[in-house]
């Protein structure tokens, strides 16, 4: 097979993999679970070991193109013990990064190169000279978001290198939301409006404060 024949079965193969478990999550009603969430969690323990499978699932077809990973990650803790919703959150959260990876690799390369944020372009070299250590800090930091997974997609880091690199950045963040996920949601569910409302003004002023400092480090680095 020559490697343009090779290069478009792969983007076929890719995008059919996408399209067939959109439709398998839609025809078992999963899709529409998620409206749904005291159902779902329902739903979910009722299958028991094909709740897990759903669950999955879900999250990699989901998360790559445009459901936050938080929703999944924050869920699962609610609905399983947390060494079951760690051990499904890694899973998930790796079959989101792969699928989003040889998405973007595969199937619409081009697409994604186009409209990726210029301020990706400075991990290129970084990748280029440390690959899994700088797969590993970008997943540890900002974990799982689409464009991420866009970005790795369209470099040239390799699919191991980003594989094992995103495994090892998932793992404590996902442990710990694992762990402390219920106990978080409680606080947070029994907190009073005055709590919230402090909060949001802090994170108002931490904004404000920080493009300040970056303003006048601007402005003294063009003097």
């Amino acid at each position: 097979m020559k490697p343009s024949q090779r290069s478009l079965a792969v983007r076929i193969a890719a995008a059919s993999v996408v399209a067939v478990g959109f439709a398998i999550a839609a025809y078992t009603g999963i899709l529409s679970r998620f409206s749904d969430p005291a159902g779902l969690k329902t739903e979910l323990l009722a299958r028991g070991a094909s709740g897990y499978a759903a669950f999955i699932l879900a999250y990699a077809v989901l998360q790559p193109f445009g459901v936050p990973g938080t929703v999944f990650i924050f869920a699962a803790p609610l609905v399983w013990p947390w060494p079951i919703a760690f051990a499904l959150s890694m899973v998930g959260t790796m079959s989101a990064s792969v699928v989003g990876f040889t998405f973007a690799r595969f199937v619409a390369r081009d697409f994604v190169a186009a409209r990726l944020p210029t301020k990706f372009r400075k991990y290129e070299q970084a990748l280029t000279r440390r690959a899994f250590t700088t797969v590993f800090g970008l997943r540890f930091i900002f974990w799982m978001p689409p464009l991420l997974h866009a970005f790795f997609g369209v470099s040239n880091v390799s699919f191991a290198a980003h594989f094992w690199g995103s495994l090892a950045g998932y793992a404590v963040p996902l442990l710990l939301v694992s762990y402390f996920g219920e106990a978080v949601f409680g606080i947070a569910k029994a907190a009073p409006v005055e709590v919230w409302i402090a909060t949001a003004a802090a994170v108002v002023v931490i904004a404000c404060g920080v493009l300040a400092l970056r303003s006048r480090r601007s402005h003294s680095t063009r003097a």
